[in-house]
Formats: structure tokens, sequence, C-alpha cells
């Protein structure tokens, strides 16, 4: 088989009702294109015969035996674990994921890939469509996409859509601060975004899924919000450390001018405020300066 122009890769974790019509929608939509593609299902220690079912689909197919990789792992490793891994193992310079649910409009990613090729963009998002995301988590995803706007600057329309195409090489450069847990999304997309990457956002739809989510809202929400604080701060730490020291600042300035106003003092508290606010500066601007000192700035 001669190298791919793009390998497809799909984790999956107890999805045994979904995967094989998963693999099926992306086997159709190259089908008839000229694009060659190779799909590699890592199942990350799936209890419910998800493996057994995609070997017998790809026993009983000559289409999928000549395109469909199958990499196992002995226990559930996590998201994060089966992306790397699959995208280690693939051979194709240009990397999509989906997941492997039925929630993803894989017949796009024809469409992706052209887009990425045409203009040059290191990573192409499939953008959902707000209100079709589920009502529990409307809410924590508004407060994510706000809190990385505001750190990044940029204006990331949909922060970890599981649905993108990207390179390669740019995504394994950031191996070491992804998680191996549902952050990959959410970390790559910060990693590009906050070091000058050209990501475009494409409008998909976004479909029912087979089976139970393995999203934990309250939980994997503030484990979310503790990610994008840890991976801004990684790159560019005085977008966390200057908010921060001016809020301790002016929360001081309003306790001194405030119990002037009603004849209180408070400037003990505004001294101790005032010098956490420029002891938060300080090391904000070490911590700045050690990562130019990395990048060789």
């Amino acid at each position: 088989m001669q190298t791919p122009d793009l390998s497809v890769v799909v984790p999956a974790y107890n999805e045994k009702d979904a995967i094989v019509p998963t693999i099926e929608s992306i086997l159709l939509v190259f089908e008839s294109s000229d694009v060659n593609v190779e799909i590699i299902v890592v199942n990350d220690g799936s209890k419910d015969g998800t493996g057994d079912r995609l070997r017998s689909f790809i026993a009983g197919s000559s289409r999928a035996a000549e395109r469909v990789r199958l990499i196992e792992h002995e226990r559930n490793r996590g998201y994060g674990a089966s992306l790397k891994t699959g995208i280690r193992s693939a051979a194709a310079s240009l990397i999509a994921i989906t997941d492997a649910d039925g929630t993803y409009p894989n017949e796009r990613l024809p469409e992706m890939l052209a887009k990425l090729r045409a203009e040059d963009f290191d990573m192409v998002v499939g953008r959902r469509p707000f209100k079709k995301l589920p009502l529990l988590t409307k809410p924590a995803k508004w407060a994510i996409t706000s809190l990385a706007n505001f750190l990044t600057g940029e204006n990331i329309k949909d922060i970890n859509s599981g649905l993108r195409i990207f390179r390669k090489e740019i995504a394994e450069r950031f191996f070491g601060i992804i998680s191996d847990g549902f952050s990959f999304t959410t970390t790559i997309t910060l990693s590009m975004m906050t070091n000058g990457y050209r990501v475009h956002y494409f409008d998909i739809d976004y479909l029912k899924r087979e089976g139970k989510s393995k999203i934990r809202p309250i939980k994997d929400t503030l484990n979310f919000i503790q990610l994008i604080i840890r991976t801004v701060m990684y790159f560019d730490p005085l977008k966390v450390f200057v908010p921060l020291s001016l809020l301790l600042f002016i929360a001081g300035a309003a306790l001194l001018f405030g119990g002037m106003l009603f004849g209180k003092m408070y400037d003990i508290s505004f001294v101790i405020l005032s010098a956490g606010a420029f002891q938060m500066l300080g090391i904000g601007m070490l911590a700045d300066l050690i990562v130019k000192t990395k990048k060789g700035i």
C-alpha cells in the first residue's frame, strides 16, 4: 500500500454498537475520492467486545482489510493516550481525528481536508452548533471558552471539538504537555493558537451519540478550567499573572478608598494586597523570562 495522504485516528472505548457504522461512514466518504486514506482504530481496553466486532468487520470486508488497522490497548489508558498511540503509528503527514460514537459527520472530512490544503492551515476544526450541544454541557462550554478567549486573546470558536484535521509533526511537538485524558483536543487547540499556528473553524452538524456519554460535567469542567490556565501559563505566563496581580491591586485599592469613605482604616489590608500584587507580577515576569529562554528568544 502506498503512503496514505490522510490517517484517520478513531479512539474507541466500549463502543461496540457504533464502531462499525463509524468506520463504514469514513470508508464510504473516501471511496470515490482520490485521497488515499488509512483508518487507525485504537481500542482502549474495551470490555464490551468492541475489538471483536471490529475484527469481524475487517475480516469480512476486503475494503476494510486494506484500509483499516486495529491497535489494542491492554487496559483503558484514556482518550488522549489513544490518540497519541494512533498518531504515532500513522503513516500520513496529515491526521484526522473523530469519535467512535457516531456524533460527528465524517462525510465532511474531505471538505475539511481540501480547506486545509488549499489555504495552508495547520489545523481545521469542526465547529459544532452551540444549540446542538447537550443542555447540561452548555454552561460549562460557555465558561471554558470565555476563559480561554480571555487568556489567549484569540477567538476560539470550538475549543474541544473531536472532529479535526492537523499536521502530524506539529501535534507531536506538544505531546509532552498533553494529558492522556479527555483534554487532548483542548490542549492542542490552546497550544496551536498561543504559538501562532493557523487554525480554521469549519461549521459542521452534531449528531446524537450512540450509547452513554463518558463525560462527567462538573468534574471535567473543573479539570478543563485548570488545564486552560496551566496550558496558557506554559506558553505565555504573563497572560495569567498580570490579570491576577491587577485583581489583587484593585481589591486593595477598593478596601483603602472604601475605608476612607466610611471612616474605617484598611491600610494594612491595602499594603498586604498590594504587596501580593507586586509579588504575583514578579513571579509572572520570572516565568515569562524562563519561557522565552527555553524558546531561545
